[in-house]
């Protein structure tokens, strides 16, 4: 529980604090399914359940017991002296029945907190246990779960449902339920309890519930929609923070400062207005609650007078009665603001069970091979291929791949070479024809196995926070130093992780913005030759760096791609020109093949691809003349 929840369910001062006020909860789209799948995850754990309400019914009723006691020590203190006023021949205080309830009140206290200990210690390894199995779950799911999933989800909700819907769920378990069980008995207990001591006071009591709940509803109905206008502006404020932040060498540079201020105020303005109206109204819920509460406190004091003239009622009782007037008030607030927490709980639930029934990849035939001695051959085999039914993407494609051989893809954007990669490492399936890697169906082979087959450098490099030395050593388990230092030498990375204060042990930040874009490509390239991949693909590996960059990420790719089958994704056409085969995609279909000279003697889209790079230049003449 937050401590904004936290702070929310305690009691405000003064009688009738029930009924809470709580900005708007998102609301399960089946509360009863996943309220009874979340609660198998409690079932290995029900005899300390158990125990734990027991501890909370325990806790509990030592409370409720308490004012009833202090309100005949009340009443006994208020007879001896109304004795010794009157004159009354031995009359005296009864300190010894008084002491003997304070110390029956100590007791009960130390035992009510005792039990209280005990009931949050055993649900603190219920909750912990059941989020950790349920993160578990998730973990292994995400790592289950095709890359299309990824494609359709952005990273920040998926991380938002495995990490935070599972906190909540672990403080709703750890806070609300026991507050549950204790409000329930609470109010159970503490309506027996006024009871007992006078039915007439009871009903005074219960008849200024309606008063609370006309008020909750006139205020919450009022308060509501600003909440809700709150939430929104909060929503753009942040949007456009992150927006500034995250582009603020385009604003400067154009200037759009001035723009980007207007546009803050504007929308702090709107997130002003809307807050001032939803905090004003739920802050006059208290002192409205208190009233209502002060009233009830005035009612007993009437009536409850009257009845102590009449003898129907000794005094003690009525402080008794006002103590559970109190605690008459505290369970109902909290159940208001328990069911708002629960309702979010389920929701955070059933996002996380969205996940867990997820279609995950296609499992592995029980037949499936490994290949013992691959080589790198490659075949497209009439392939057809669509992300969305009524949109083909690739159509009856072709290729037949030699081991060694260096195959460059290019074609505008969108013409599928980033699929045909995907179809190759198995992220998508084909729907026609089938892709052999050494005449094999790779959907015959074991996915793991197909993946380490492959070796990988993309344009947008990927390191994690760590050293460089264990950024390198990623590509293969349990990497010697000599083999990690013979990667970064053959990638022309040592030279300049060697500058570097730490050399291999340097440190890489989050973003690792210590080093440049093309140091980083130089590491994914060691990362890459440490694998020792049968086939390698390359995506734009050096689109985002400088020409000279450029020139020693070109010498560590012809280290990494000798004797190994290779795909290199290129719109640079000038880094292909020594590939064995290239293959000219357009809508899905390979338009043209065949080598760099041949391909430009064609005069075809190749042709046109290239001199449109070369426009100011006269390489393409030269080339062809050659």
């Amino acid at each position: 529980m937050s401590k904004e929840e936290k702070r929310n369910s305690r009691p405000g001062g003064g009688f009738g604090g029930h009924g809470g006020m709580r900005m708007p909860v998102q609301k399960p789209k089946n509360f009863k399914k996943t309220f009874h799948r979340l609660m198998t995850y409690l079932k290995p754990h029900l005899a300390v359940l158990i125990a734990v309400f027991a501890a909370a019914i325990l806790s509990t009723i030592f409370t409720i017991i308490a004012p009833k006691l202090m309100g005949n020590a009340t009443t006994k203190l208020f007879q001896g002296m109304m004795m010794k006023l009157r004159g009354v021949p031995g009359a005296h205080i009864d300190f010894n029945y008084i002491w003997n309830i304070v110390v029956t009140l100590v007791l009960l206290y130390v035992l009510s907190s005792l039990f209280t200990y005990v009931m949050q210690y055993l649900m603190s390894g219920v909750s912990q246990k059941m989020v950790y199995k349920l993160r578990g779950q998730v973990n292994e799911k995400l790592a289950r779960l095709p890359v299309s999933y990824y494609d359709s989800h952005p990273y920040g909700d998926v991380l938002s449902r495995a990490v935070n819907d599972s906190e909540n769920i672990s403080n709703t378990l750890q806070q609300s339920l026991t507050a549950s069980i204790t409000s329930i008995v609470t109010l159970l207990g503490v309506i027996v309890m006024m009871l007992t001591i006078s039915p007439l006071l009871t009903l005074v009591i219960l008849l200024t519930i309606p008063l609370s709940i006309v008020g909750i509803m006139m205020i919450t109905k009022r308060s509501q929609g600003f909440f809700k206008q709150q939430q929104e502006q909060i929503g753009h404020l942040n949007g456009h923070v992150e927006e500034m932040f995250t582009g603020h060498q385009v604003v400067k540079a154009f200037g759009r400062e001035k723009q980007s201020v207007e546009k803050f105020h504007n929308i702090n303005g709107r997130l002003y207005h809307s807050a001032w109206k939803a905090q004003f109204l739920s802050g006059i819920m208290m002192p409205m609650m208190m009233f209502v509460g002060n009233i009830g406190y005035v009612l007993i004091s009437v009536v409850g007078g009257i009845l102590v003239v009449k003898r129907s009622i000794e005094i003690g009782d009525i402080q008794a009665f006002i103590q559970y007037a109190r605690q008459f008030g505290q369970p109902l607030n909290q159940i208001a603001n328990i069911s708002n927490i629960i309702q979010s709980t389920i929701a955070s639930a059933e996002r996380i069970f969205e996940i867990l029934d997820e279609t995950e990849d296609t499992p592995d035939k029980k037949d499936a091979v490994v290949l013992k001695n691959p080589k790198g051959d490659v075949r497209f085999d009439h392939v057809s291929f669509r992300y969305k039914e009524e949109q083909p993407l690739i159509d009856e494609m072709n290729i037949d791949v030699k081991s060694g051989e260096s195959v460059a893809i290019v074609g505008p954007t969108g013409a599928g070479k980033t699929t045909l990669v995907n179809l190759l490492m198995r992220f998508y399936d084909c729907r026609e024809g089938r892709i052999t890697v050494d005449g094999i169906d790779i959907r015959d082979l074991k996915r793991e196995h197909l993946h380490h087959l492959f070796g990988m450098v993309l344009q947008d490099t990927w390191l994690f926070k760590g050293t460089i030395r264990e950024n390198i050593a990623y590509g293969r388990e349990n990497a010697s130093e000599k083999e990690i230092v013979r990667a970064a030498e053959a990638a022309h990375a040592d030279h300049f992780i060697r500058t570097l204060p730490d050399g291999y042990d340097t440190v890489l930040n989050e973003e690792a913005s210590n080093i440049s874009q093309g140091q980083k490509q130089l590491l994914t390239i060691a990362r890459a030759i440490l694998a020792d991949p049968v086939i390698l693909i390359l995506d734009e590996a050096t689109s985002s760096v400088d020409t000279r960059t450029e020139v020693h990420i070109q010498k560590a790719m012809q280290t990494l791609l000798k004797n190994r089958t290779s795909f290199v994704i290129a719109h640079r056409l000038s880094t292909i020109k020594e590939a064995d085969l290239i293959l000219v995609m357009n809508h899905g279909q390979v338009i043209e093949q065949g080598t760099h000279k041949t391909l430009l003697e064609a005069k075809g889209f190749y042709a046109d691809l290239y001199n449109s790079q070369f426009a100011n230049t006269a390489e393409p003449q030269r080339e062809i003349a050659d």
